[in-house]
C-alpha cells in the first residue's frame, strides 16, 4: 500500500514543525548565510585521540543477492514486490549488489580513511527459516569475509543485529513483532551472530530505531505489515491504537534479553559491548510558554525516551505512562532487572530539530482523542532555509550540539557514538550525474554538524565516535532510490560507484589536510 508521509508531525499533545527558519537564510546564489558569528573550519584534530570515524550501510539497502545462497524472501523482499518501494517499482533484488562487490567497497572505505564501519547482518541470510531451520553457511561465510576485510584495513565493524528486515516466515507463522514470541527468534539470531562474529566484532547495536519502524509498520501502515487503522491510515488490518505500543514492547524485550546474554555469557570472554540506536531529532519549544517547554519534554520522551529509559533505567519514561495509562506494558520485576543498564553506550540517529507546541488545551488533530494520541497533522512550512531531500526536514546543525548535551544530562553521559548523521539534496533525482556528484549542500551539513558535535564534546560530552550516513546512494525503503544520501553515487544502470565531493571532502578531513578541506568549504560560509 502507499500512503504520503506527512509533512511534519504531532506527537502526544504536541504540534511539531522543522526548528530551522532561525538557522539560516538563501542569499539567492546557492550558499547560506548563518546567523550564528563563528565560522565553521572543522579539523579532524578538534576530535579527541581514539575518536572514530566512519560511514555506514544496512544489509536490505544494498545487498542485493536476494534469493542466493539459500537466502529467503524478507518482510521487506515482498513489501517492495507488491509495489510499496517507490513509484517505479524499486526492489533490492539487486540494491548496490554489495554482496557481490564488497572487496571493492571495502576498499573504497579504506581510500577514504575512515575507521569504523557500522553495516546490519541480514536476518534473512543467517537464519533463512528463523528457529524452524537451520543456520545457513553461506550467510555466516559472508558476512566472516566483510568482517576479516575490514579489520585486515584497519577499520572497526560495528554490527546491527537487526535493521528492519526479517523473514517473512515470521510474519506468515505468528504476526512478527505483535507476538512475543519474536523475542525467541531475536534472541536466537543474537546468539548466532555473538557465537559467529563475537571473537572479532567489539561493538553490537542490537536494533535499530525500534521506535520508527514501529510506527511506520503498525500506527500509520507504510511499511511491513502494512497494518493500521482509521483515522491514522487505510489498511486491509491492525489497529493503531494498540499494535505500535505492543510491537514496541517485545522489541525492546527482546534487545534486553540479547543484551542480558551477551553480558553473561560472551561479554566476559569477547570483551565487546552492546548498545541501541535511536531516532533521535532534537525538540525545541515553539515559544516561551512553559505548556511548549513541557511539550518538548514530552517529545522527546515520546521518541528517543521510550527507547533509552527502560534500556538505561529499566522503566517506561513517566511522560508515557502518563499519556497512555493502561494501554502501555508493565515490565516484570525480572524484566526490570534485565533491561536497567542492558546498554554499554548509545547510538544516536539525528538529522533534523523540530519545534514542539503544547495542545492539551486546544485540538490539534481529529485523532486527539485516539488512546495511543499520536497526533500528525500537516503545516504549511514557513521556513526560508535549507530543506532536504527528505520532506518536513530541514538543516539544524546546532541540533546535534542540543540533543547530545540532553541526552548526555539525561543518561548521565554514558557513552554515545552519532551513529548516523545524513544529507540528501532536494529533487535530486532528475538532475544529471555531475549535478548529484557536486554535493556542496552535503559537505556544509556535515561540516556544520561536526562543528556543533565537536563544540559539545568540549563542553564534557563522552561522544566517541562519528558516522556518516551513507557510504553509497542505495535503496531508501518506501522512498526507492530517489533519494540519496550515499558520500559515492551508484550507477543504477552499471552500479559503479562514483566518488561525489563529499567523499573527497571527508576524505581530506579525516587526514587532517584542512587546506584542501577548506577549499571544499569556504566558500559556503560568510560570517555575520
Amino acid at each position: 500500500m502507499k500512503m504520503k508521509i506527512p509533512t511534519t508531525y504531532v506527537f502526544f499533545f504536541l504540534i511539531s514543525t522543522p526548528a530551522t527558519f532561525l538557522e539560516a537564510s538563501n542569499n539567492g546564489d546557492g550558499g547560506f548565510i548563518f546567523e550564528e558569528n563563528e565560522e565553521t573550519r572543522i579539523k579532524r584534530s578538534d576530535f579527541p585521540s581514539g575518536f572514530l570515524f566512519g560511514t555506514g550501510t544496512s544489509a536490505f539497502q544494498v545487498e542485493g543477492a536476494y534469493l542466493e545462497d539459500s537466502k529467503s524472501l524478507s518482510n521487506w523482499d515482498v513489501f517492495c514486490h507488491s509495489g510499496g518501494c517507490g513509484e517505479n517499482g524499486d526492489n533490492g533484488d539487486i540494491a548496490d549488489d554489495h554482496y557481490h562487490l564488497f572487496l571493492r567497497d571495502i576498499e573504497e572505505m579504506y581510500s577514504l580513511g575512515i575507521q569504523a564501519y557500522k553495516f546490519s547482518v541480514s536476518w534473512c541470510r543467517i537464519l533463512p527459516r528463523g528457529t524452524f531451520g537451520e543456520v545457513n553457511p553461506a550467510g555466516i561465510m559472508f558476512y566472516n569475509k566483510i568482517i576479516d576485510n575490514l579489520i585486515l584495513r584497519g577499520i572497526v565493524p560495528f554490527v546491527t543485529i537487526y535493521h528492519a528486515e526479517f523473514p517473512q516466515k515470521l510474519e506468515d507463522k505468528y504476526g512478527s513483532w505483535l507476538n512475543p514470541e519474536m523475542q525467541e527468534e531475536f534472541l536466537y539470531l543474537a546468539e548466532v551472530c555473538f557465537k559467529s562474529f563475537g571473537d572479532r566484532v567489539k561493538y553490537w547495536i542490537t536494533i535499530n530505531e525500534a521506535k520508527l519502524i514501529v510506527e511506520y509498520a503498525y500506527l500509520w501502515g507504510t511499511t511491513p505489515p502494512s497494518r493500521c487503522s482509521e483515522p491514522f491510515g487505510k489498511c486491509f488490518d491492525g489497529n493503531s491504537d494498540v499494535e505500535p505500543i505492543i510491537a514496541m514492547h517485545n522489541m525492546l524485550l527482546a534487545h534486553g534479553r540479547a543484551a542480558k546474554l551477551y553480558h553473561e555469557y560472551f561479554q566476559p570472554k569477547q570483551g565487546g559491548s552492546v548498545g541501541l540506536t535511536v531516532y533521535a531529532d532534537m525538540y525545541e519549544p515553539l515559544t516561551d510558554r512553559e505548556l511548549d517547554h513541557e511539550a518538548a519534554k514530552r517529545a522527546f520522551a515520546f521518541h528517543s525516551g521510550w527507547t533509552f529509559d527502560p534500556s538505561i533505567f529499566g522503566d517506561y519514561p513517566e511522560e508515557l505512562k502518563e499519556c497512555l495509562g493502561n494501554a502501555l506494558p508493565s515490565f516484570s520485576r525480572d524484566e526490570k532487572n534485565f533491561m536497567k543498564n542492558s546498554v554499554d553506550f548509545i547510538g544516536i540517529n539525528h538529522y533534523s530539530t523540530i519545534y514542539a507546541k503544547d495542545c492539551t488545551n486546544s485540538s490539534c488533530s481529529a485523532t486527539g482523542n485516539r488512546a495511543i494520541k499520536v497526533l500528525w497533522r500537516r503545516l504549511e512550512s514557513v521556513m526560508t532555509c535549507s530543506l532536504t531531500g527528505v520532506e518536513g526536514s530541514y538543516v539544524v546543525p546546532r541540533g546535534m550540539e542540543e540533543i547530545v548535551n540532553l541526552i548526555k544530562i539525561r543518561y548521565n553521559n554514558m557513552p554515545m557514538f552519532i551513529t548516523e548523521n545524513r544529507y540528501s539534496s532536494p529533487d535530486v533525482h532528475e538532475q544529471r550525474v555531475n549535478e548529484l556528484t557536486n554535493d556542496v549542500k552535503r559537505i556544509e551539513y556535515h561540516a556544520k554538524h561536526l562543528a556543533h558535535l565537536a563544540k559539545s564534546i568540549r563542553g564534557g560530552a563522552d561522544v566517541r565516535g562519528y558516522f556518516v550516513w551513507s557510504l553509497m546512494d542505495n535503496l531508501e525503503w518506501f522512498s526507492g532510490y530517489k533519494v540519496r544520501f550515499g558520500l559515492y553515487y551508484v550507477d543504477r544502470k552499471t552500479l559503479a560507484r562514483i566518488p561525489k565531493r563529499s567523499a573527497k571532502w571527508y576524505k581530506n578531513f579525516l587526514i587532517n589536510n584542512t587546506d584542501l578541506a577548506d577549499k571544499e568549504t569556504s566558500r559556503f560560509y560568510t560570517s555575520s
